[in-house]
């Protein structure tokens, strides 16, 4: 493992930011943008999705709330990616530092257990009625609320590898 982590640290990209403060500057603000992006949307979807009752059923409201899950779906996808992108790339800086590091390995399972839990969300029955304006069942909910909690969690991991 230690070679493939060597290989990585030499990538060009790596280097590139290992020698310029200005670049690795910029791409951890990149890093930040796609958190935002990420957690903005994914924080507003689910509160929304926690709060609305099952038994109320308003079809105008089930609508708005359908559009609005499309849309930050959507930008919570795209926040995830630019994160994802940059963040291996921040990671090529010091892959054996941050492989070591037991908070950024709490990170990547905790990132792992949220996207499956984005899967589970997304690929349900449950989802497509929300989607179709035929409101939220229990079960998004429930899975909106463990949503909620594993991207802070992330975030939370996040923030705790520069302190290790």
């Amino acid at each position: 493992m230690t070679s493939v982590l060597d290989l990585i640290a030499a990538w060009p990209g790596a280097r590139w930011l290992q020698d310029s403060g200005t670049a690795y500057l910029f791409v951890n603000a990149a890093h930040i943008l796609g958190l935002a992006l990420l957690l903005g949307s994914i924080v507003t979807l689910d509160l929304q999705l926690i709060a609305r009752s099952s038994s109320l059923r308003d079809s105008s409201h089930d609508s708005s709330l359908a559009a609005l899950a499309a849309v930050l779906s959507r930008t919570a996808a795209w926040g995830l990616a630019l994160a994802v992108l940059t963040g291996l790339w921040l990671f090529s800086v010091r892959p054996l530092d941050y492989w070591g590091n037991a908070a950024f390995l709490c990170k990547l399972g905790l990132l792992v257990t949220a996207l499956a839990n984005v899967a589970w969300q997304h690929c349900g029955a449950d989802w497509t009625k929300l989607l179709n304006g035929q409101g939220v069942a229990t079960g998004v909910r429930v899975r909106a609320a463990l949503s909620l909690l594993l991207w802070c969690a992330v975030l939370l991991a996040g923030r705790w590898v520069g302190f290790l």
